[in-house]
């Protein structure tokens, strides 16, 4: 006979064995309990409980590792007295803990407790009760971190808040697919856009130019870290009504980590930029009239070591061709009736190269009426002109040039695929003594009024070493 769990009795056939008896239901509390103390163990924030007594019930592993104290020396202890707070604090510190079982919502101290050592630290604590099933307080818990590493958190909290708010540079959060997800409000200004337009949008839709140097620095910082130094970015700005604009971006890069993985898993890039697009013009403007007035000086005393006056001349169009054009030519007023030019000097139309005497035979070139040259002639001013597809997207090349742009310099009798041009008079003793015209091909950009200051300095020279060469070959 077997009795069963109700206790009733069951008879077994002979050949029928014996049944084990079933396998006990685990024990949801159990159950609970280690869940419990897995949560309590697995916190970052150290954390202790009380009953309504004030006796700690529950001590996990961030409280150990923060006072030194383990679960097993802390739990059941009454309060703080005696081990984990000086006496003379005792008091003060139970009433502060205690109070928390009176008042609702969360209760925020500071205070200082002793570690296992006998050292002191500050913990900033935060205290709530906890209500039984009567409704009625029945102990509290108490969590507590170092307040240093408290204050550590806030002031990363408010630097963010800060960068992404009034920062005086732009700070942009790129993901790992370069995206900006954050963009603060001089990032904002700069793009010409809202802080939310330019979110998830590829870089590209952004930018017009410097794109590829822009992505390219952004991957580098992804594969190899941030870069030791600031790198200055040109890129070019779709303006509305204002049309493109060029600007320079002062810009360091930061490689974000998560801080919550095993091994430090990429979560984009920190892009913080300043505009010095104003200080980087001046900059390169210094630079260049640096280098045209020493291009001056040393075409001032090369000229004068020439024996031959026209020589001398060409000479001083060669130290002016130097990062400034790609062509000159050098025209003379012949004497008669009306303005006649005559082709007396240029550089070779086919390959780069010094200034070269013209044998035409004093035959004057075919301009056409209103033709630069011919108004420089007339007038005794400078005059710049650009083909009308100037303006255009430079091309990869010097030889992809565009038909307009060579037609456009054919027909004005300049070498083929110019695009822009700049025409200074030759004066010497109140006399217009020529033009000399110096040209651009469509790759470089347009003569500007500092170029015509540097042209005009360049045609003084040419100007006098071809007065002298006319007085001597008239003695």
């Amino acid at each position: 006979m077997s009795a069963s769990k109700s206790g009733t009795a069951h008879a077994l056939g002979p050949d029928e064995p014996e049944r084990p008896a079933p396998a006990a239901a685990p024990d949801p509390a159990a159950g609970s309990e280690d869940l419990l103390a897995a949560l309590l163990d697995g916190m970052d924030a150290a954390l202790c409980a009380f009953d309504a007594d004030g006796t700690i019930t529950h001590w996990n592993r961030e409280a150990a590792r923060i006072l030194g104290w383990s679960p097993q020396e802390a739990v059941g202890r009454r309060g703080f007295t005696g081990w984990a707070v000086r006496r003379a604090d005792a008091a003060e510190v139970e009433g502060r803990l205690m109070a928390a079982m009176e008042a609702p919502g969360r209760q925020v101290h500071e205070f200082a407790l002793l570690r296992k050592d006998g050292g002191r630290v500050l913990v900033r604590t935060q205290s709530a009760r906890v209500l039984g099933a009567d409704g009625r307080p029945s102990g509290l818990y108490c969590a507590f971190s170092e307040v240093h590493a408290r204050i550590d958190l806030e002031r990363s909290i408010a630097l963010s808040e800060a960068l992404f708010d009034d920062a005086s540079w732009g700070v942009v959060l790129v993901d790992v697919d370069l995206r900006p997800t954050v963009v603060n409000g001089y990032a904002a200004r700069a793009f010409g856009s809202g802080r939310t337009s330019p979110l998830g949008r590829p870089l590209g839709e952004l930018l017009v130019q410097g794109v590829e140097q822009l992505e390219g620095s952004l991957h580098h910082v992804l594969a190899e870290g941030p870069p030791r130094a600031l790198s200055d970015v040109w890129v070019t700005l779709a303006g509305g009504s204002e049309g493109e604009r060029r600007r320079c971006w002062r810009s360091g890069f930061l490689r974000l980590a998560s801080p919550l993985a095993e091994e430090p898993v990429p979560l984009g890039i920190g892009w913080l930029f300043h505009d010095v697009t104003e200080s980087k013009l001046a900059e390169q403007a210094a630079d260049r009239l640096r280098f045209r007035s020493g291009q001056l000086h040393r075409a001032g005393r090369a000229a004068a070591e020439c024996e031959d006056p026209m020589e001398a001349a060409r000479v001083c169009l060669d130290f002016a061709l130097a990062g400034f054009a790609d062509h000159a030519l050098i025209d003379l007023v012949e004497p008669g009736d009306g303005i006649r030019l005559v082709r007396t000097a240029a550089t070779p139309a086919g390959t780069p190269g010094p200034c070269v005497p013209v044998a035409t035979g004093g035959i004057p070139v075919g301009y056409a009426a209103g033709h630069p040259a011919l108004q420089v002639a007339a007038r005794g001013t400078s005059v710049r002109a650009s083909a009308p597809s100037a303006p255009a997207p430079a091309p990869k090349s010097a030889r992809d040039v565009p038909p307009a742009a060579a037609s456009w310099s054919l027909h004005r009798r300049w070498p083929e695929g110019m695009a822009h041009a700049l025409c200074t008079p030759l004066r010497s003793r109140g006399r217009t003594l020529g033009v000399a015209t110096f040209l651009r091909g469509p790759a470089r950009p347009a003569f500007d009024r500092p170029d015509t200051l540097h042209a005009e300095s360049m045609s003084l020279l040419t100007a006098a070493a071809l007065d002298l060469a006319a007085l001597t070959a008239t003695e």
